[in-house]
C-alpha cells in the first residue's frame, strides 16, 4: 500500500508540474509555431500547430519595423546603467540599515518601504515637475537621479534584500577586521560585498528585468529622445503600417498575427537569452541568500 501511495503521490506531483509548466510554455509555443506560417497557412484552417514551411520571412519584417539591433543596444543602455547604480546604492543602504544604529533608524527604514507601498501613479506628476525644473526629461538622468538616491523602479525591494542579506553576516567577522584596523569602508569593501555576491545576483537582475518591461514611465521621461524594444512593440501596428502601406499591395505585405508574434517574440528574445545564461548564478544566489548567521 505504501508503495501504491507513494506512486499516487508522485503521479500527482508531476502531472501538477506539468500542467503548469504548460500554462508557461503555451504563450510561448503559440508565439514561435505562428510567426513562422506563410499567410497560406494562417488562413488555412486546416494548418493549426504545424506549418506547411518555415517562413522566416515575418521575422525579416519584424526586424525592419523594430529597427531591431539599434533599438536593441539603446535599450540595453536604458536598462542596464540603471540597473547597476540602482543595485549598487540599495547595497550601500541595505548595508547602513543593517549594521548601523542611528536616531531614527526605524522611521527612515518605514519611510524607505513606503516608497514601494505608495502607487508610483501618484508621486508621477510632481517628479515629472521636478524633473522638467532639473532639465533632465529626454535623458538617462530621469532614470539614473532617482536610482542614485535609492529612489528607482522598487529600490526598496532590494535595499530589503541588501538588509536581510547582512544582518546575517556574523558580525565576528566585522569584530575582527575592526580589532586588525580595519574602517567601516574597508570592512565593507573587503568582506560584506564579497559575501553578498548572491544578493546583488539577484538584485540586478531583478533591477534589469523591471527596468526593461517599463513602458509607461519610459515613455513619459524620454519622450522621443529614446526609445526600448518594448515601447516599439507598443508602436509596432502603427509602424508597420507606415512603413508597408496599403497601397503597396496585397499579400504578404499586410499585417497579420505571423508578423505580429515575430515581433512580440523579438522584443523578448534578449530576456530569454539573459535569464538561460544566468539561471543557474541566479537559482544558486537565491538559495545562498538564505544562509544564517549569527
Amino acid at each position: 500500500m505504501q508503495g501504491t501511495d507513494g506512486l499516487l503521490i508522485k503521479i500527482l506531483i508531476y502531472g501538477l508540474l506539468i500542467g503548469i509548466g504548460f500554462v508557461y510554455l503555451f504563450p510561448m509555443i503559440y508565439m514561435g509555431v505562428y510567426s513562422l506560417k506563410t499567410l497560406d497557412d494562417l488562413l488555412n484552417p486546416l494548418v493549426n500547430w504545424i506549418p506547411t514551411k518555415l517562413y522566416w520571412g515575418n521575422y525579416s519584417k519584424a526586424d525592419q519595423v523594430l529597427s531591431f539591433f539599434p533599438t536593441l543596444f539603446e535599450t540595453l543602455y536604458v536598462t542596464v546603467l540603471p540597473s547597476v547604480v540602482q543595485t549598487a546604492v540599495a547595497a550601500v543602504v541595505g548595508y547602513g540599515f543593517a549594521r548601523f544604529e542611528f536616531k531614527g533608524k526605524k522611521i527612515l527604514f518605514a519611510l524607505v518601504l513606503a516608497t514601494f507601498v505608495i502607487p508610483p501613479q501618484v508621486t508621477l506628476i510632481p517628479r515629472y515637475i521636478f524633473f522638467n525644473e532639473l532639465h533632465i526629461l529626454g535623458s538617462l538622468k530621469a532614470f539614473l537621479l532617482p536610482a542614485a538616491f535609492g529612489q528607482g523602479i522598487n529600490s526598496a525591494i532590494f535595499i530589503l534584500i541588501f538588509f536581510q542579506f547582512f544582518r546575517q553576516v556574523p558580525k565576528a567577522l566585522e569584530e575582527a577586521a575592526q580589532i586588525d584596523g580595519a574602517g567601516h569602508f574597508r570592512i565593507f569593501f573587503t568582506i560584506a560585498l564579497p559575501m553578498a555576491v548572491p544578493a546583488f545576483i539577484i538584485s540586478f537582475l531583478f533591477s534589469f528585468v523591471w527596468y526593461w518591461n517599463e513602458t509607461y514611465l519610459a515613455a513619459i521621461y524620454f519622450g522621443d529622445a529614446l526609445t526600448t524594444l518594448p515601447l516599439q512593440l507598443q508602436k509596432f501596428v502603427a509602424t508597420y503600417q507606415k512603413m508597408f502601406p496599403a497601397g503597396m499591395g496585397l499579400g504578404e505585405n499586410q499585417l497579420n498575427e505571423g508578423i505580429k508574434m515575430a515581433g512580440t517574440l523579438l522584443s523578448i528574445l534578449p530576456l530569454l537569452i539573459v535569464y538561460f545564461i544566468t539561471q543557474r548564478w541566479f537559482v544558486e544566489g537565491v538559495d545562498r541568500s538564505g544562509i544564517t548567521g549569527e
